[in-house]
């Protein structure tokens, strides 16, 4: 469908026409228009159709952002109505503190068919009905189980049918993720099994305990996976002293707990780990300790906050000076329409997923489509330590509900003050929808860097000077796992190149310091070890370049030795391009370990610019990741997206994400396992394809880790470059650009399209940070 004012655009532009044309019938007829005047009225004719396209392509694209909106708090109440209504499925308050309940876990968006919503973005035809994925944890039932269910037509849902994975994989109901109210009973299963050890742990930190602490407390953080293999559900806890930072401060107290069985007084305790030794249950080292058989240890008794963001050595920075800001001084030069933006001949919808966190989608430059989908995927975090905790810490973050994890951003440190702010709605082990107050923001920048630039001088005077400055868009949102954050942006550039970038920051996770610890981390404080580990982070890039018919293509350079044609005594020895088309998934599927091209493309076989070169993207990785298992190593079965830094495969719907929310605590048998997207290595010629693209770094934690790790040298992401997509640099058509040439008195003679601004202007709002996330 299109709307009236789109059609009324159009009929001007047809109106037009007509007008046009009747003019040239009735000047043909007189026989008195020249060649140039008919030159000039077909021009015309031209624009104007040109005009009308480009209007209603942009009226399209803007009709369909909503599919791809995140649920709103009425239709996430709504879905939960109905689905409660449903009397088989027995449902009770996610927050019941029974765990053998049947109870809805997490709801989001079930985007559209992709065929299904391009009908309504290149033909402007009715939006798919929106429906909603829903995970339901029926754990009250003889044989507990976890169920995804698609629901709709939103608002008002009135059906439901069972969403299944490629293969028909079941999902193992110890997969699910951990519930607040499994952590409140591990809580206090930790509580009653540390009161068995309350005299050792007394003397061990100081005076710390786990109950009736007041400002004294220990503090519990629990690993994953939860487990060896598929069906197990027994996490390691480590305890902590719970202050400001609490994560690097441990005590070098673990427990092994086993909490498969719903009913939390069947718990036990497998392990217990002290000083460098394994125990059987409390009780044994609680013994041995008394007796003298185990070495006690003594932490430091001074309260060194070492993990604080207090200010503290010297600083020669004035303080009573503001730094620099970014202002706008006229304004916003970007426009915001519930969940789809326009910027500077961008346009894209974006949402926010529970499980996984940020998307695009119908991403254009000047009205041609780029990429149907560029999406965040999943972010691991592998370690190696000396300590059980340590050993076993392999972080698969989307089984932490990673997109949920995206709380609210401060002004003038997260996000400029001037940016535009945007609240986000969850629903995640919850009974009703989570505001996340300001957690998404977008704001134009300037890189302080010129996009292109050029002095030009010759005997020793200037001809002219010709720059322009860099601002780009970005789209911003964080996610908080644990102790690391992870800061997320899509930045959008003048001249048609995205790019897209994770940078890490937080605390590190470590463990407590043993000598032997040193084969897998830094000392970074007394008795605490920092480990070594990986990060990686797998992006969804569904191109579309020119169409959906696209091939893909890479390049090296090779060495050529020939005859020098104008000196036949002598040889000349250079590099010529060496282009390679991959025809298969399999060959378009690079491994880390082995060479990687020094040029990736997607390109259009049957689309060309002006000057003959095929239509295409390039992608260009920034990252130094690398493998964190050996292929097929047990744990490594759940993250298999992990062993290319690039796969290409052709689009389908049932291989929609490289990975799930089950497979942190059930990596060994995976419910969505990306090798058999490859596995049957189809042809790739000529289709639609989706790149995986996998980015990352090794992290060796060292002193300069205290308090927090920082931003600067551990960002990693990649490029969408434009290669002959365009008939040249589209910046071009940038006003912002400035020219100086010198006159004929000498003086310098600026030329420019924008107006000067003199001055400058900070916000007039003071700073507020709220950080609640409340139901609404």
């Amino acid at each position: 469908m299109t709307s009236p004012h789109q059609n009324h655009k159009c009929l001007n532009t047809r109106f037009t026409k007509d007008f046009l044309s009747g003019i040239t019938r009735h000047m043909h007829a007189a026989r008195s228009t020249t060649r140039a005047t008919m030159s000039l009225l077909c021009l015309l004719c031209l624009l104007c159709f040109a005009a009308c396209e480009a209007s209603r392509a942009r009226d399209w694209a803007h009709h369909g952002a909503p599919m791809f909106a995140d649920l709103t708090p009425r239709e996430m109440k709504a879905v939960r109505a109905y689905l409660h209504g449903i009397a088989e499925f027995g449902l009770t308050d996610a927050h019941n503190v029974a765990l053998k309940k049947n109870s809805i876990l997490m709801m989001e968006l079930q985007v559209p068919k992709k065929h299904e919503a391009l009908r309504a973005l290149d033909r402007g035809q009715a939006k798919p009905p929106r429906q909603a994925r829903v995970i339901i944890q029926f754990a009250n039932q003889t044989k507990p189980n976890v169920t995804e269910f698609i629901v709709g037509p939103l608002p008002s849902p009135n059906s439901h049918e069972v969403k299944k994975f490629k293969g028909d994989r079941p999902i193992s109901f110890e997969s699910r993720p951990m519930t607040a109210m499994e952590t409140s009973h591990l809580n206090q299963s930790v509580s009653k099994i540390t009161a068995k050890a309350h005299k050792l742990l007394f003397e061990t930190t100081g005076g710390f305990t786990f109950t009736n602490c007041s400002d004294r407390c220990l503090f519990f953080i629990d690993i994953a996976p939860r487990g060896l293999a598929s069906g197990e559900r027994r996490s390691w806890v480590m305890l902590v002293k719970f202050v400001e930072g609490f994560y690097i401060h441990p005590i070098g107290f673990e427990i092994l707990i086993n909490h498969k069985d719903l009913d939390p007084e069947k718990w036990t305790v497998e392990k217990v780990w002290y000083n460098s030794k394994f125990f059987d249950s409390v009780e044994d080292l609680v013994e041995k300790y008394e007796s003298g058989a185990v070495e006690k240890v003594r932490l430091p008794h001074h309260d060194d906050l070492y993990s604080t963001y207090i200010p503290r050595g010297e600083s020669n920075t004035p303080t009573n000076i503001h730094g620099p800001k970014l202002v706008e001084p006229q304004g916003h030069r970007y426009h915001v329409d519930g969940n789809f933006v326009e910027y500077a001949g961008w346009s894209f919808a974006y949402r926010v997923r529970s499980s996984a966190g940020l998307q695009v989608f119908d991403v254009r430059f000047n009205g041609e489509r780029i990429a149907y989908e560029i999406s965040l995927q999943e972010a691991i975090a592998f370690y190696a330590g000396d300590t059980p905790a340590a050993m076993q810490t392999k972080y698969i973050d989307a089984g932490w509900a990673m997109g949920t994890l995206s709380f609210e951003l401060a002004p003038g440190i997260d996000c400029p003050e001037i940016a535009t702010f945007v609240d986000l709605h969850h629903y995640f082990d919850t009974d009703k929808p989570v505001r996340y107050r300001n957690a998404l923001c977008l704001f134009e920048m300037t890189t302080a860097l010129p996009l292109r630039r050029h002095f030009n001088a010759f005997g020793g005077r200037y001809n002219f000077y010709g720059g322009l400055e860099n601002t780009v868009l970005v789209l911003r949102t964080t996610s908080t796992v644990y102790n690391y954050d992870y800061i997320w942006d899509f930045i959008f550039y003048q001249n048609g190149v995205m790019e897209v970038k994770v940078s890490a920051t937080g605390y590190i996770h470590d463990s407590f310091f043993t000598p032997n610890g040193l084969k897998y981390g830094s000392k970074v404080h007394s008795y605490v070890l920092g480990n070594l580990h990986t990060h990686l982070i797998n992006y969804k890039v569904d191109l579309d370049i020119a169409g959906r018919e696209n091939s893909f293509k890479t390049l090296d350079l090779k060495y050529v030795n020939f005859t020098n044609p104008w000196s036949p005594k002598n040889f000349i020895v250079q590099s010529k391009l060496n282009w390679t088309e991959h025809k298969t998934e399999r060959s378009a599927a690079f491994r880390y370990g082995k060479k990687f091209p020094r040029y990736v493309h997607f390109y259009n076989p049957n689309e060309k610019n002006k000057w003959g070169h095929q239509k295409s993207y390039r992608i260009q990785l920034n990252s130094h990741g690398d493998s964190v298992l050996p292929r097929g190593w047990r744990e490594e079965n759940g993250i298999s997206w992990s062993r290319y830094p690039l796969a290409v495969t052709r689009h389908k719907d049932s291989e929609a994400t490289s990975s799930s929310i089950y497979n942190q605590n059930d990596p060994w048998q995976p419910v969505v396992s990306f090798e058999d997207y490859i596995r049957n290595n189809e042809n790739i010629v000529n289709q639609d394809l989706v790149a995986w693209v996998t980015v990352g770094f090794l992290h060796v934690p060292h002193a300069e880790d205290i308090p927090n790790t920082g931003t600067p040298g551990n960002a990693v992401g990649f490029f969408l470059r434009p290669f002959n997509f365009f008939d040249e640099d589209p910046s071009v058509a940038s006003r912002s650009t400035i020219i100086v040439r010198p006159g004929p008195d000498g003086k310098p003679r600026v030329q420019r399209w924008t107006p000067e601004v003199i001055g400058h202007c900070v916000t007039d709002k003071p700073f507020f940070y709220n950080g609640t996330y409340a139901g609404v």
